[in-house]
């Protein structure tokens, strides 16, 4: 590859658009390092989809100290990688559309912008944000494929709460970024369109011009 410099690539999507396929494809092809968002083991996350008034702050709270630790440590990281999910989306997209739907009250929803406010000056942001566009069918039918039990009480309504500010955020987003419309796209299994995904990446990261 010609252009040997250190590139930090960021995958962004609502739940199930393919955020972990595509990073994992992404890093076999390119030889990045790689780096998942941890969701499995996060303590709060059943008790959140049983109830998301009572456990919504603690939620939060973890995935951004969870996540601001992480950042940290993939800046000290001296060769390319990619990474799920951004710290941006858990302000950005959860925690503002659980304090929009009554979730968060209005004193924790303050105090948690308060801290990202604090960390994001720290942070350092992606050479490239990918945004996996996907309508809520596409969503339902990837969640559903991957089958986690915490996941199947998932609303409709929810997603398409979140698409919506996934919308909004990535139209403010002011740092390179690269959307790309998955609805139509099976690049897990269809190599053609892992291909073109792959190109897409290419030009914007290593192109004529950067």
């Amino acid at each position: 590859m010609a252009d040997k410099k250190r590139k930090y690539v960021a995958i962004a999507g609502n739940i199930g658009a393919g955020k972990s396929s595509l990073t994992s494809l992404l890093g076999k092809n390119f030889g990045w390092k790689v780096y998942y968002e941890s969701v499995d083991d996060n303590p709060y996350l059943a008790d959140f989809y049983d109830d998301m008034r009572r456990w919504s702050f603690n939620l939060q709270i973890y995935f951004l100290s969870s996540r601001f630790r992480n950042q940290k440590k993939l800046m000290e990281i001296t060769t390319s990688l990619i990474q799920d999910r951004t710290i941006y989306e858990d302000v950005e997209i959860f925690a503002k559309n659980l304090h929009d739907m009554g979730l968060m009250s209005d004193r924790d929803y303050k105090n948690y912008c308060s801290l990202f406010n604090e960390m994001i000056d720290y942070l350092q942001p992606p050479d490239l944000l990918i945004y996996l566009r996907a309508d809520v069918p596409t969503l339902v039918r990837q969640i559903q494929q991957r089958g986690r039990d915490y996941e199947n009480t998932i609303r409709i309504e929810y997603l398409e709460r979140l698409n919506r500010l996934y919308e909004d955020w990535i139209d403010r987003y002011k740092h390179e970024k690269l959307i790309i419309d998955t609805d139509n796209l099976d690049f897990v299994n269809n190599k053609e369109d892992l291909g073109r995904v792959i190109e897409l990446v290419e030009q914007r990261l290593f192109g004529l011009f950067n």
